[in-house]
This record gives structure tokens, sequence and C-alpha cells, in this order.
């Protein structure tokens, strides 16, 4: 059976930007993608630091550490250094609040 674990209310999240909530000991960032809401392990994978606080444009995330760029959507790793994909979560919106699910 899957949980979902309240994130915020949508008009918490304005397009562009994101909120990060811990899911058992697990960093999520929730993004919201004009109107869209995405979730990804908030790590990098190649040095495991966050990437939150980096640069988020065009459905991107650059990590904030080495400037590898992820797809939000899809946590693939874009450019170098970083190689492998973040995870991603499922997102869904239930009575004007967001959530996602770890599993």
């Amino acid at each position: 059976m899957s949980t979902w674990t309240n994130v915020a209310a949508t008009g918490e999240i304005g397009p562009g930007e994101y909120r990060v909530v811990d899911v058992d000991d697990l960093a999520v960032a929730v993004f919201n993608l004009d109107g869209e809401f995405f979730a990804i392990e908030d790590v990098c994978t190649h040095d495991f630091g966050t990437l939150t606080g980096g640069c988020v444009q065009d459905g991107q995330v650059m990590c904030p550490r080495h400037g590898a760029w992820f797809d939000i959507r899809t946590g693939d790793a874009l450019t170098p250094p970083a190689y492998e994909p973040v995870t991603t979560f499922p997102v869904r919106v239930e009575d004007g609040v967001v959530q996602v699910c770890v599993e």
C-alpha cells in the first residue's frame, strides 16, 4: 500500500518554486513547473550534495556545487559531472494539497 505525504497547499508553491520535505529521513524536492508538480530526491548523484539552491530553468535544476543539470520531470542527469539520474517520486493533488509518495 502506498503512503502519501502532504507537502503543501497548491498555492504555497508557485510556478518555478519548490518545497523540500523530509519523508522517512529522505529529502524530497517538489517542484511546480507551470502548474504541474514533480518530485525528485534532493541529492546530486555526482557528490551527494543537495540539488535545491541551484538554478531552476526550463524544467531543469542545476546542482549548486558542481553545475550538473538534471531533468526535474524524469530525473535524468543531463550534463557532467553527473551521469546517474536522481530518483523521482509520484505526485498528486488531493483537495488542494500537493502530496508525494515515497515507497
